[in-house]
């Protein structure tokens, strides 16, 4: 396993350059990085302190820094030294200027302002909360989205996910023998979307858990043909309400959640509505 030093440069919360380069390393077997994260750095006293721990651990520099003479300091630094460093914004920045006309107004940490597009979220957020695991079922219509599911079908996470990109989520838990409320069947307001997963699968998380709460891993509840049973019903259950499915089996969190706002996109679209959700803003 070959390790090297990486140095992760941020005026904000450094989301950006972290999900970038996790992006692009995992496309690398063999490699193992020593990263080091510096966040929040707006002036020249603090650069500096970026430079020097350079300095003691040599190696590459990916940087989101959008004041010129903060950034021209580490550039400057960098090139001095012969260590590489790399500006992820710079290709982005200079194509929405172009494309625009434009001039980039260049304010650190300008996407968390207390703006609208972040009340609605906190907004978002605070209504999926409300609404985890079937509470609140008679206000089904305040929804844009209503995740339906069997028992560790992934609603949770996945709702919280979307909540966190404006999204007002609700979810709702299918149990054998339980009948759906009246109020998710007449729903038209919200994208309801059955969750499914491949029973084996299923069982083998079921069993997970109720060995985690030292509870009989043989119970009905994490039996694969009683798991395989409740599956087919839920499929039979999104069927027959013309819901679309995702299969989340191999699936990431994020990853379902691209699907499901494709979805929703295309049920604004039959709504009547010219757009879709709004982008979120890229953190740096």
């Amino acid at each position: 396993m070959r390790s090297f030093h990486l140095h992760l440069v941020s005026d904000a919360t450094g989301e950006t350059v972290t999900s970038v380069v996790r992006a692009c390393l995992v496309q690398f077997e063999g490699v193992q990085p020593i990263q080091h994260n510096w966040w929040l750095v707006r002036t020249q006293g603090q650069v500096e302190r970026v430079i020097a721990g350079i300095e003691d651990k040599p190696g590459l520099v990916f940087f989101t820094l959008v004041d010129g003479a903060v950034r021209g300091l580490l550039e400057e630094a960098c090139r001095h030294r012969g260590i590489p460093c790399i500006s992820l914004l710079d290709p982005v920045m200079a194509g929405l200027s172009a494309f625009l006309d434009v001039e980039v107004t260049a304010l650190p940490g300008r996407q968390y302002q207390l703006d609208a597009e972040y009340f609605r979220r906190i907004d978002a957020m605070q209504f999926t909360l409300s609404h985890d695991d079937g509470q609140l079922i008679e206000l089904v219509d305040q929804a844009d989205i209503v995740l339906v599911g069997v028992s560790r079908s992934s609603k949770t996470p996945t709702c919280m996910y979307l909540a966190n990109r404006g999204l007002k989520c609700a979810n709702y838990p299918l149990v054998p023998g339980v009948p759906l409320p009246p109020e998710l069947e007449r729903a038209k307001k919200p994208l309801v979307v059955g969750l499914t997963k491949d029973p084996k699968s299923l069982s083998d998380i079921r069993r997970a858990r109720l060995r985690l709460l030292n509870q009989e891993e043989e119970a009905d509840y994490a039996q694969f043909e009683k798991v395989k049973e409740e599956v087919q019903q839920a499929r039979r259950i999104f069927s027959r309400l013309g819901w679309p499915v995702v299969d989340v089996t191999r699936r990431s969190i994020e990853e379902a959640s691209a699907a499901i706002i494709q979805l929703y996109e295309r049920h604004l679209e039959k709504s009547g509505v010219r757009n879709g959700i709004k982008a979120e803003s890229a953190p740096s």
